[in-house]
């Protein structure tokens, strides 16, 4: 996905936290591409949303209700037909535990919230900038049978 094409680029963010959520919002309002922005404020909404709303980018706070977003990851990379959807952790904890366990359940990156506007614009551009399409990448599942004969 390259969001400087002419089509909005799908966004879908789980956050529970409106401040956090209203930042996010105006960042995403002042970049100078195409997105169409949807909100669940928590793990179950997220699920019901990830069908309805068919998202190019996932971005996914740790620290919600009901399910959390560990619960959420795992959730969704268990699921194939969510396997050509990136999911960017965005998150305020920034310890290392949390960071690796992120990566080793199927992360495709990792964002520390940002102090400010400014940077969150920044880490959004190059976010953007990346053609998901062409380095997410998972084999069929045939690929990792081995066959004896």
């Amino acid at each position: 996905m390259n969001v400087y094409n002419q089509y909005p680029t799908n966004v879908l963010i789980a956050e529970d936290d409106d401040e956090d959520y209203l930042i996010f919002s105006l960042a995403i309002e002042e970049l100078s591409f195409k997105v169409v922005l949807s909100r669940a404020e928590n793990g179950d909404i997220l699920f019901k949303l990830l069908d309805e709303n068919n998202p190019d980018i996932v971005f996914l706070d740790l620290l919600m209700p009901c399910k959390d977003g560990r619960q959420c990851l795992r959730e969704i990379r268990a699921n194939r037909k969510y396997d050509s959807i990136p999911i960017i952790v965005y998150s305020s904890l920034a310890d290392l535990q949390n960071i690796e366990f992120c990566y080793r359940e199927g992360s495709n990156m990792y964002a520390i919230k940002p102090h400010t506007l400014t940077e969150l614009k920044t880490i959004l551009e190059k976010i953007f900038s990346i053609d998901w399409k062409k380095v997410l990448y998972f084999p069929p599942r045939s690929m990792f049978v081995l066959n004896p004969q």
